[in-house]
C-alpha cells in the first residue's frame, strides 16, 4: 500500500516535466561530437552511389523480366 507521502506528493505538470526532459536533451547534445563537413560530404556521396547502383540493377532486373515475360506471352511480336 502507498504511504501517505506519497498520496501527498503531487507530480509536476506537463510542463515542468518536458522543461526537465528538453535540458537534460540540450545537455546531451552538447557531448556529441559532431562529424567535419568533409565526412559528411563523403558519407553522403557513399549513399548516393549506393542508391544509383542499386536503382541500376533493380531497373536491369525488371527490363530482364519484362523481356522474358514477353518473350514467353508473345506480346510485343
Amino acid at each position: 500500500m502507498a504511504s501517505q507521502a506519497d498520496k501527498n506528493a503531487k507530480k509536476p505538470n506537463i510542463f515542468v516535466r518536458m522543461g526537465r526532459k528538453l535540458k537534460e536533451t540540450f545537455s546531451e547534445l552538447k557531448r556529441v561530437t559532431w562529424p567535419s563537413f568533409p565526412k559528411v560530404v563523403r558519407g553522403t556521396c557513399v549513399v548516393l552511389v549506393v542508391v544509383v547502383v542499386f536503382t541500376v540493377v533493380v531497373t536491369g532486373i525488371n527490363y530482364g523480366l519484362q523481356a522474358l515475360l514477353n518473350l514467353i506471352t508473345g506480346i510485343g511480336e
